[in-house]
């Protein structure tokens, strides 16, 4: 259950700090024939708004970082979220791994994205679930270990109150599996801007399924 940005947000003490792994706001369409899936197509104009209505969620006290996966659509969301917080211009680190971090073998990724792009990934979160051994050419790492292993990346690098990483629904998806055992299917999938907020403080931490939008699930 994916529960209103704005809700966590607001539930937050004061010593928390927050790690909020986000899907990139809504994009233009990308047809099955993209030579480059879609590395070019940008927000549209409802995604800039809802990206700025989420920056507007985080609360005023407390510093901020913004890091991004290399691909226009996340470095605009990453922008558009500081826009919302009142920062006109943020620095935005990019990462490379933000844009490819489940990917164990290229070639055989982008096969799965010529076949099937939600097929595929469903099919690998089954096999993972279902324990199936893994073949010499698999095209996504590990689920648990590697998800670990994004957590870890994240509380590395962000040394903020808040720290805000935009990224793919490729990535979130399988965060969401491993952290919050949330199940996903080709017909059901997750939203725009919406992921997964980690707060943390001495008292431990938390991870919490959230979105910025009215539904955190899309329908197909």
């Amino acid at each position: 259950m994916f529960i209103q940005a704005s809700t966590f947000f607001a539930s937050l003490t004061p010593d928390e700090r927050v790690f909020l792994l986000v899907r990139h706001g809504e994009r233009n369409h990308i047809t099955p024939d993209d030579p480059d899936f879609g590395a070019h197509v940008g927000l549209t104009d409802r995604g800039r708004e809802q990206a700025q209505s989420l920056g507007k969620c985080i609360p005023a006290e407390g510093d901020i970082c913004f890091f991004s996966s290399p691909v226009g659509r996340c470095v605009e969301t990453a922008e558009f979220i500081g826009k919302g917080r009142g920062i006109e211009n943020p620095p935005i680190e990019k990462l490379d791994c933000l844009a490819e971090y489940f990917v164990q073998d290229y070639d055989e990724y982008t096969q799965v994205l010529r076949e099937g792009f939600y097929e595929g990934i469903c099919e690998w979160l089954k096999n993972e679930a279902a324990g199936k051994p893994r073949g010499d050419k698999e095209a996504f790492a590990p689920l648990a270990a590697r998800s670990e292993e994004m957590l870890a990346m994240m509380l590395e690098k962000g040394n903020t109150r808040f720290n805000i990483f935009a990224t793919h629904d490729a990535w979130v998806v399988p965060c969401l599996t491993h952290f919050c055992e949330m199940q996903f299917s080709p017909k059901r999938w997750m939203n725009f801007l919406t992921g997964m907020a980690v707060a943390v403080s001495p008292r431990g931490k938390r991870i919490v399924p959230v979105t910025a939008l009215e539904t955190g699930w899309l329908e197909f």
